[in-house]
């Protein structure tokens, strides 16, 4: 190679040496006849000088005059040079490479570039394009060092991970692309065959079953940097695919799984920050995760927890509440602390926390101020002395702070609740985007129902083992999430290994005996042949990575992303085929513009 450093390399030391630099022109600028040149790659940026009074000798200053000619921005060019120190005032302490230039004495024009359609440099006061032009020229957005950071910040994690799971005896298995469409949640993408027409294959939304068939075949400890298909609406922390870390263990319980969890987060910290993460992670059950915080992945860097005051206002004379309550409603409340209410909270900003509310789908909300001795508010009047009293006690009550009550039917109670908290603690500023909390969610429920369609479905997917009967009221499921900051970054459960067991429940999510053979009949003889008690887990490692740098969405930390509508804006995908291939596949292609309305009639 005829590079001998990268752009981002050289420091004092080097300061005499002959170097040779490759990469892209970022900014160039004239200063009366002394040519300034940012040369950029993957490493850093260089400044390069052309100085025709101060040029080393036999350089040939017409060549190098032409090249810089050609030195459009973003050109590819190789540069020779000697090192030397900046002029004292013109060093740049912001760039590593800042104490130094290059002094040019040779240069020459890899491949000329046309102009970009936007800023690539991260120099202050640059505007970043629109999500849409960075995705159209995705190649030219990843030039950017926030964008090339990213990616190997994100390689960085990964390779840890695999350190970590390879010293713990994990094996790093493939398993298909192209698999049999099995319902497991989501729409399936289909791949068309065409040594068989009329079938086909689907891309896996995950590698549920083959991880849980190597189980089956001995192998005791998987993983897997696995892609993961799933056809359905993208959204800030969705893609339709998408990259999770996949692993599988034999004969453990679900406490082994999570240490061992704990364990992969506490190397990568180690590795990555070199900072000791604190473990264990705090445990916290389905059902204080909902009525405390609104949400099965409640941010828990904040306080604002959910106070259940029902029983407490239950005979206070109050209209609206006693409405809902004789519609089996229930009425919760956040305390926000005076010290982090004061100044922050008045009357306007209530009238807009109660308007937010009602467009959450409650009809509003009540509200009261601690002063010195009670609670100040219109409705106050309502309750009695010893309603007010018992209040105060239960909710912790101090001067100044401020009381939040909101009434109606439980389950939009607590969502609203939830939504109501993450609001005040964006408006309140009480998160900060350097703390990383992690917790399990554990007691999780085997069963839900769709709150639309009244159908019954699972609460993570219909290989969890029960850890109650299945007769049982409330049936519970061996299941937990992970939880980083409000987001849940993966799930994981002690699988089904009685295929017996795992035949009941498919029966009691209503699949006929028919559709359980179709669609799983393989998968319930693998079980049949000793299967070992197992379990595992599985990470969104595109959400992960957003988290820790702190992205708005995942497409940020993703190479070469869809847009929320599911296009690659960079190679026009989806699009048609030409019916030469849909004849091969023996697929019928019919355009709706060429079908006579009458026709259908």
């Amino acid at each position: 190679m005829r590079r001998t450093h990268t752009c981002g390399e050289l420091r004092s030391a080097d300061i005499g040496k002959k170097v040779c630099l490759q990469g892209w022109v970022r900014f160039s600028r004239d200063h009366g006849g002394v040519e300034f040149i940012d040369l950029a790659d993957a490493y850093g940026i260089t400044q390069l000088v052309f100085d025709p009074e101060d040029i080393s000798s036999g350089a040939d200053k017409k060549s190098i005059s032409e090249a810089l000619r050609n030195f459009t921005r973003e050109s590819v060019v190789s540069a020779d040079g000697v090192v030397r120190k900046r002029i004292e005032g013109t060093d740049d302490p912001k760039n590593r490479t800042g104490d130094v230039e290059v002094l040019i004495t040779r240069a020459e024009v890899l491949n000329r570039s046309k102009a970009p359609p936007f800023e690539l440099g991260d120099q202050k006061g640059s505007v970043l394009p629109g999500e849409e032009t960075r995705m159209r020229y995705r190649y030219l957005d990843l030039r950017r060092t926030e964008m090339g950071e990213a990616l190997r910040f994100r390689n960085r994690f990964i390779s840890a991970a695999r350190e970590y799971l390879e010293k713990n005896g994990f094996v790093d298995v493939e398993t298909p692309m192209l698999a049999k469409s099995t319902p497991e949640g989501a729409r399936d993408f289909i791949v068309p065959s065409r040594v068989h027409p009329g079938t086909f294959y689907a891309l896996p939304q995950s590698p549920q079953l083959f991880k849980q068939m190597l189980m089956v075949g001995g192998l005791d400890r998987y993983y897997q940097v696995a892609r993961c298909f799933r056809d359905e609406d993208s959204r800030a922390d969705r893609q339709p695919e998408f990259t999770q870390l996949d692993m599988e263990m034999s004969f453990v319980t679900m406490k082994d799984i999570q240490d061992m969890i704990e364990g992969l987060m506490a190397h990568i910290w180690k590795k990555m920050y070199n900072v000791k993460l604190e473990t264990p992670f705090r445990r916290i059950s389905f059902d204080e995760a909902m009525s405390k915080y609104g949400s099965d992945k409640p941010d828990l860097r904040y306080g604002l927890p959910m106070i259940d005051i029902t029983d407490i206002v239950k005979d206070a004379p109050y209209d609206i509440f006693q409405k809902v309550l004789s519609k089996g409603g229930i009425i919760t409340g956040f305390n926000v602390r005076s010290e982090i209410a004061k100044d922050k909270i008045g009357r306007n900003e209530i009238d807009r926390l109660i308007e937010f509310v009602k467009k959450s789908g409650l009809g509003g909300m009540t509200w009261m101020r601690a002063t010195k001795d009670s609670l100040d508010s219109n409705i106050v009047k309502y309750f009695t002395p010893d309603v007010l009293s018992k209040l105060k006690r239960e909710m912790d009550v101090k001067e100044g702070d401020l009381l939040f009550l909101l009434a109606g039917p439980k389950g939009k109670v607590l969502e609203t609740g939830g939504q109501l908290r993450k609001k005040l603690a964006q408006d309140l500023e009480l998160t900060s985007p350097d703390k990383f909390l992690f917790a399990w969610l554990v007691d999780c429920p085997m069963f839900e129902t769709d709150p639309a369609s009244g159908k019954k479905g699972t609460f993570h997917h219909p290989f969890v083992l029960p850890t109650t009967p299945l007769d049982a009221e409330n049936v519970g499921g061996a299941s937990f999430d992970l939880i980083l900051n409000g987001s849940e970054l993966g799930s994981g459960s002690q699988r089904i290994h009685d295929p017996n067991v795992q035949r009941e429940i498919f029966r009691m999510l209503g699949i006929s005996e028919e559709k359980i053979e179709t669609d799983f009949g393989f998968f319930l003889e693998a079980l049949g042949y000793g299967a070992p008690p197992h379990g595992g887990i599985a990470l969104g490692i595109d959400r992960v990575i957003s988290i820790l740098l702190n992205k708005e969405t995942i497409r940020d930390v993703i190479a070469f992303p869809k847009n929320k509508k599911g296009q690659s804006l960079l190679d026009g995908s989806p699009q048609k085929v030409d019916d030469e291939k849909l004849e091969e596949l023996q697929i019928l292609s019919i355009a709706i513009d060429d079908i006579d309305i009458k026709d259908i009639e």
